[in-house]
């Protein structure tokens, strides 16, 4: 069984979100700062990851994905600080 994950990231503190899906996250964070995704992440800077969650199918992920992405901005914000109130990059945290 595959694992998925719902992330958000962000161009810093507080500032420009993006939530989205994988089932690969070290390798699609990793393509976010390197600029191979193209549009939104890219054009506005937005690298820092800074909430995950993993998820046991796919369809699973993406239900919360979407249902996150309908939710006003302040309460990504309360996610992400409920688990993260420092906005660390978790990046580092996924590589060990």
């Amino acid at each position: 069984m595959q694992q998925a994950f719902v992330y958000i990231l962000a161009s810093r503190p507080n500032g420009t979100l993006y939530v989205g899906v994988t089932g690969d996250l070290r390798q699609r964070i990793h393509q976010h700062r390197m600029g191979d995704v193209a549009g939104f992440t890219n054009r506005y800077g937005i690298k820092q990851l800074v909430h995950f969650e993993p998820h046991d199918t796919m369809p699973d992920a993406i239900l919360r994905e979407k249902r996150i992405k309908k939710w006003r901005r302040a309460w990504k914000i309360r996610l992400i600080e409920e688990h993260n109130p420092h906005w660390r990059d978790l990046f580092d945290q996924l590589n060990g």
